[in-house]
């Protein structure tokens, strides 16, 4: 009974985003090692999170508050929303330090293999916010691949109605890069965006 049990959570971290049923298993057996210290207070942690952090209800991050942090946040930007794919995408412009603008969350790109189509992301929010909110640029932050290109230009296009500026990060040779090193793809779009010097 007891393998079954632990077996049944480690199927379930296995689950989780890098991990297979080997590191589940080693995860499992280290936090059953030390229950006090690291298994009973993951568990509260955890079940804490899973109480009091929602949803955004102006940009989809996550915060304990209805309206999150940033977007309640009177000393950023209000002419500039960048929309992103995942919550993770918004901790990563935030840890750049660079933007100081709202956001917008999809949750996701749009993608016919995955059968997710645009009443599946948050298009139609963010047309709701853009007919509220006067904002001077909207930024298209989503990644390079060929869904999420396809998703960008389909943002334009719905965007073009609000008369807006609609911008695109930059792609291409990262800092540190070797071209040698780069696939084909991006030394394309880094010759296609090239600056003057």
């Amino acid at each position: 009974m007891s393998e079954q049990i632990l077996e049944q959570l480690i199927k379930k971290i296995s689950k989780l985003p890098g991990l297979g049923p080997r590191s589940s298993r080693r995860a499992v057996l280290h936090l059953l090692k030390d229950r006090e210290k690291l298994f009973l207070p993951l568990i509260q942690d955890m079940t804490e999170v899973a109480d009091k952090i929602k949803k955004c209800i102006e940009c989809g991050n996550l915060d304990q508050k209805d309206i999150c942090g940033i977007c309640s946040n009177s000393s950023r930007n209000n002419s500039l929303v960048c929309v992103v794919e995942t919550v993770a995408d918004l901790w990563a412009l935030e840890r750049s330090n660079v933007y100081n603008g709202k956001y917008h969350i999809l949750g996701g790109v749009l993608s016919a293999i995955d059968g997710i189509n645009p009443e599946q992301l948050s298009i139609a929010s963010l047309e709701r916010r853009l007919e509220v909110q006067k904002y001077t640029e909207v930024i298209i932050a989503i990644s390079a691949t060929l869904d999420g290109q396809t998703t960008a230009h389909y943002i334009a296009e719905r965007l073009e109605k609000f008369n807006i500026k609609v911008t695109r990060l930059a792609h291409g040779v990262p800092i540190g890069g070797e071209l040698d090193f780069l696939d084909d793809g991006t030394i394309a779009q880094a010759l296609k965006a090239r600056n003057i010097l």
